[in-house]
């Protein structure tokens, strides 16, 4: 199944039956150097990868498709009895000599277009705000 853009058919399966089993709220994915698409499967939000907030790979060449030099700052709201998602922004940034700027409006533009292009088939996507943050937009 094409489940999306650089999440492997076993990492979705493993977040939905912690959906289900273990009654988790959010499944955190890390590490992955490049913000991943994002699910909200049964109200609960699943990040396949945030991405990393800070880190050293300035200058290394060979996956310039990826704008390692971009990230993300993540500010979930949830129900807090259900743990049903009730919204996510995002805070673009920008690694420099590890230093966190914000984003450009052009980068965080390239950053909704890409989470609306990788989330496609989990049914969401990215709306840049007025104030150059990002809203998750998805289907219930």
């Amino acid at each position: 199944a094409n489940w999306g853009y650089d999440v492997p058919e076993e990492e979705v399966r493993f977040s939905h039956r912690v959906i289900d089993a273990a009654d988790i709220d959010v499944v955190f994915g890390h590490s992955s150097h490049h913000p991943k698409p994002i699910e909200v499967y049964r109200r609960k939000l699943i990040l396949y990868g945030c991405g990393d907030l800070l880190n050293d790979y300035e200058g290394i060449a060979g996956h310039e498709a990826y704008r390692s030099s971009l990230s993300l700052l993540y500010f979930a709201r949830v129900e807090q009895a259900s743990g049903a998602l009730v919204g996510l922004e995002m805070a673009p940034l920008d690694i420099r000599h590890f230093r966190l700027d914000r984003a450009s409006a052009s980068d965080a533009r390239w950053l909704a277009e890409m989470l609306g292009r990788t989330g496609k088939a989990f049914g969401t996507g990215a709306d840049l705000t007025p104030k150059n943050k990002l809203r998750l937009r998805w289907q219930e």
